[in-house]
């Protein structure tokens, strides 16, 4: 039986991994940004960037509202993301390779929001939508790329 707790501390967790997943994404776009070429990949980037940063903002009320602390995403994760982008930039600094870096990013967020949906099953409906939405966020972000790989 499940109670009342466990849909809390469900929800809470989903809600933290959204903030986690979208300070991620707006940390790898803006690491990024300034490497692109492309006015309409610049654009593209852009648009994403500020649709997390309006999601995050909506995370953080349901996380204030929960009486719940923000989430940092996982600090090895974000390093070994640093390391990577630049890596792969260094060896070739090209859009082509921005769209795969982020493209890759997409696929693991889209992963893991889909893992956590799954793990925190009794989670609130809102935060479930929440979580949705980010999902469809990283799905949009990653078709709109495909024309760069």
């Amino acid at each position: 039986m499940h109670t009342d707790s466990t849909k809390l501390t469900d929800t809470a967790k989903l809600l933290k991994e959204c903030d986690a997943g979208t300070k991620m994404a707006i940390s790898s776009i803006n690491e990024i940004l300034e490497k692109v070429e492309d006015p309409k990949l610049n654009e593209i980037l852009t648009h994403s960037r500020n649709a997390h940063e309006q999601l995050e903002s909506e995370i953080h009320s349901l996380l204030n509202y929960h009486e719940e602390d923000q989430k940092e995403p996982d600090p090895i994760a974000k390093g070994m993301s640093f390391i990577k982008t630049n890596f792969k930039m260094g060896m070739n600094e090209s859009d082509t390779t921005v769209a795969e870096l982020i493209t890759d990013g997409c696929n693991m967020g889209i992963k893991s929001l889909n893992k956590y949906l799954n793990q925190y099953k009794m989670a609130d409906e809102i935060s479930k939508k929440v979580t949705e939405k980010l999902i469809r966020l990283e799905e949009d972000l990653r078709k709109d790329l495909r024309i760069y790989l």
